[in-house]
C-alpha cells in the first residue's frame, strides 16, 4: 500500500542517489539474518498489550515459543526506540540483555538444545513512535472520530512491527502456528485485531481485554491494533473453501453506510478466488476494520480508511474512469491476502512480489466486473503513475525498499507476461499455482521468477532484469522495406530478448522475438502503415526508416 506515497516522493530522489545510498549498522541489524537470529525459528507469539489512550502508552508482554535450530546463547529481539524492554524471563529466571539501537541481545542461561522447543517472555512498555502520515510514515495513529472519541490504530509495513511490540522483526520468520493478540482497552472502547475474537473479559480497573487468535502464519507487520467505538456487522461468503465468515468493524455511526458500501466484498472474493485460488485464511475469517488512516493489508483484518468512497479517496488512479467504479482500498488491500500475506517475501527488497501482483489484482477485478477491454484500459492507464526514478529491487539484507514503481510498472510487467502466454486459462493457473506452491510461505523474489519461467516455458530473466533492476524502458526499433519487417531492442539490458506482440497481418497480433541485433519477419498487411505493436506492452516503439545508418 505504501507505494502511493513513494510515487509522490519519487521526483525527490535520483537514480544516482539510490545507487550511492550508504547503509548503516542499524540497517544491517534490522534487515539481515544475524547470527543471533539465525539459530532459532518462531513457532508462536502470545502477545498481550494494554493501551492507555490518555497517556499514549503501550504496556505488555510477549511470550515467544521457538524451535532451536542449532545451539546458541544470544538471542536478538527487536523493539524500536523509544519503546523499552523492562525484563526478560525464561523458566522463571531473569535474563540480562544489552541494547544496540533498536536491537536487544538477550543472554540465555539454560542450554539451547537443537530440535527442541522453548519459550521466552519479554515485558515491555513505552510511547511508540507516532505515525505522522500513516500508512506511509509508520507507527501508531492516535486519532479521534467525528464525535471526538479516541480512535487508535497501528500501521508499520517497512518500518517494522517492532515499532510497538518486541519480536523477531524479519519477514523471513513468521510464527508457524499463529499467535494470540490480547488487547486491553478502556471499557468504553473496543479492541480489534487479527484472526477471531475468542474471549472478551471485563477487568476490575475499568478496562476490557479482547483476546484474538490467529491460527495461520502471519507476517509481523500485519499484526494490528485497532481501537474505537466499533460495531460489528456479520456476514458470510460461500467460496472455494466452504463458508467464509465475514465481519466488518466500523464506527457505530457508519453501520448503515458500511452495509451498502461493503457489498463489493463478495464479488471481489469470487473474482480473486477464481484467479488466485482459495482465500488463504478461512480459519481466521475475513474482516474489514475501519481505521483513521487510508488502509493497509493487515491479514484477516484489512484496515479500511477510504471514507466509503469509490476509487482512491474519490480519485481514479488509472485516469480511465474504470477506477471510479469500485473502492480502491477494499480491492487493493484485500488482494494482498494472496500476495503479501499468503506469499510473503523473506526480504523487503523483494516487495515487488507483494505490490506488483496486488496492483495487478485491480486489473483482474476490473476485468471480472467489466470485461477484458476495461481491464486492459485500466492497466494501460495506470502507466502515467510510473516515474522510472530508481530500480524496483534495491539492496538486500538492509531492510530497503525500492521504487514505488513496484506497483504500476510491476503490474504492467505481469500484464506483459500474460500477453506472452497468450492463454488466460494458463495465466490463471499460473497465479493459482503460485499461491498453492508457496501457500503460507516466505519466499525470495528469485523463487517466484523461477516458478514463472518454469510454468511459462520461457526464460524471462532478461525481462525481470530490465523492469525490476533498471529504470530504462526498452525501445523496439523497426523499419519496413516492402513486405519485410526488421526489428530489434535498444535501450535495454545486455542480450534483452523479451517477446512482443505486433500486427503482421490482418488476423491480429502475433508474437515476434526481437534481440539486440536486427531480426526479420514477413509483413502481409495491405498497408505497411497499419503495422502496430500491441498496446498491452509497456515499451517504447520507434520507426527508424528515416535513419540512414541505423546501426
Amino acid at each position: 500500500m505504501r507505494g502511493i506515497k513513494l510515487l509522490c516522493l519519487a521526483l525527490l530522489f535520483s537514480s544516482a542517489a539510490f545507487a550511492q545510498k550508504q547503509y548503516t549498522h542499524a540497517d544491517t541489524l534490522r534487515g539481515s539474518i544475524t547470527p543471533q537470529r539465525a539459530w532459532w525459528d518462531v513457532q508462536y507469539y502470545d502477545l498481550h498489550v494494554t493501551v492507555d489512550p490518555p497517556d499514549s502508552t503501550f504496556t505488555g508482554f510477549n511470550t515467544i515459543t521457538y524451535n532451536v535450530l542449532k545451539p546458541d546463547s544470544i538471542m536478538q529481539i527487536d523493539l524500536q526506540e523509544p519503546m523499552e524492554i523492562d525484563s526478560v524471563l525464561q523458566d522463571k529466571h531473569t535474563l540480562t540483555f544489552t541494547r544496540d539501537g533498536n536491537a536487544f541481545f538477550i543472554n540465555l542461561k539454560k542450554p539451547q538444545i537443537a530440535k527442541k522447543a522453548d519459550k521466552i517472555t519479554i515485558f515491555f512498555h513505552g510511547k511508540p513512535k507516532v505515525a505522522v502520515k500513516a500508512p506511509w510514515d509508520g507507527g501508531v495513529v492516535w486519532g479521534k472520530d467525528k464525535e471526538n472519541r479516541p480512535w487508535i490504530a497501528t500501521a508499520c509495513q517497512g518500518l517494522g512491527a517492532s515499532v510497538w511490540w518486541p519480536n523477531k522483526d524479519h519477514q523471513s520468520d513468521e510464527p508457524d502456528n499463529g499467535m494470540t493478540i490480547a488487547l486491553t482497552v478502556p471499557n468504553e472502547l473496543k479492541g480489534v485485531s487479527n484472526g477471531r475474537l475468542k474471549k472478551t473479559f471485563p477487568n476490575a480497573d475499568g478496562t476490557t481485554t479482547y483476546t484474538w487468535m490467529v491460527t495461520n502464519p502471519i507476517n509481523n507487520y500485519d499484526v494490528s491494533v485497532n481501537i474505537g467505538n466499533y460495531t460489528e456487522i456479520k456476514d458470510s461468503y460461500s467460496g472455494e473453501g466452504g463458508k467464509l465468515d465475514l465481519s466488518y468493524w466500523v464506527l457505530d455511526y457508519n453501520v448503515d453506510t458500511a452495509k451498502v458500501h461493503f457489498e463489493v466484498v463478495k464479488p471481489m472474493l469470487k473474482c480473486f478466488e477464481y484467479w488466485f485460488g482459495k482465500y488463504p485464511f478461512y480459519k481466521d475469517s475475513y474482516k474489514l476494520v475501519e481505521v483513521p488512516f487510508l488502509g493497509m493489508e493487515h491479514q484477516s483484518a484489512v484496515a479500511y480508511g477510504n471514507k466509503f468512497k469509490m476509487g482512491y479517496l474519490g480519485r481514479d488512479l488509472s485516469g480511465t474512469g474504470w477506477g471510479l467504479k469500485w473502492d480502491f482500498i477494499i480491492v487493493h488491500e484485500s488482494g494482498h491476502e494472496w500476495f503479501g500475506n499468503n506469499i510473503t517475501t523473506k526480504d523487503l527488497a523483494d516487495m515487488w512480489v507483494h505490490e506488483s501482483f496486488t496492483n495487478y489484482s485491480e486489473t483482474l477485478f476490473t476485468t471480472c466486473q467489466y470485461g477484458a477491454k476495461a481491464g486492459n484500459e485500466y492497466v494501460q492507464g495506470s502507466r502515467h503513475n510510473i516515474t522510472n526514478d530508481e530500480p524496483i529491487i534495491p539492496a538486500y539484507n538492509v531492510n530497503a525498499e525500492g521504487s514505488g514503481d513496484m506497483y504500476y510498472k510491476g503490474a504492467n510487467m505481469i500484464h506483459m507476461i500474460r500477453q506472452i502466454m497468450g492463454n488466460d486459462e494458463a495465466f490463471r493457473q499460473l497465479l493459482r499455482g503460485l499461491n498453492k506452491t508457496f501457500w503460507h510461505q516466505t519466499v525470495t523474489g528469485r523463487q517466484v521468477q523461477d516458478y514463472i519461467n518454469n510454468f511459462v516455458g520461457i526464460n524471462l530473466d532478461k525481462m525481470y532484469e530490465q523492469y525490476l533492476t533498471t529504470t530504462q524502458i526498452p525501445t523496439l526499433e523497426y523499419r519496413i522495406t516492402g513486405q519485410q519487417l526488421q526489428f530489434r531492442w535498444v535501450d535495454a539490458v545486455k542480450d534483452f530478448n523479451m517477446p512482443v506482440k505486433v500486427k503482421l497481418n490482418a488476423s491480429g497480433y502475433t508474437l515476434i522475438y526481437p534481440g539486440t541485433l536486427w531480426h526479420t519477419a514477413v509483413l502481409t498487411l495491405d498497408k505497411p502503415e497499419d503495422f502496430e505493436v500491441d498496446p498491452n506492452f509497456y515499451i517504447n516503439v520507434k520507426n527508424v526508416k528515416d535513419v540512414k545508418k541505423a546501426k
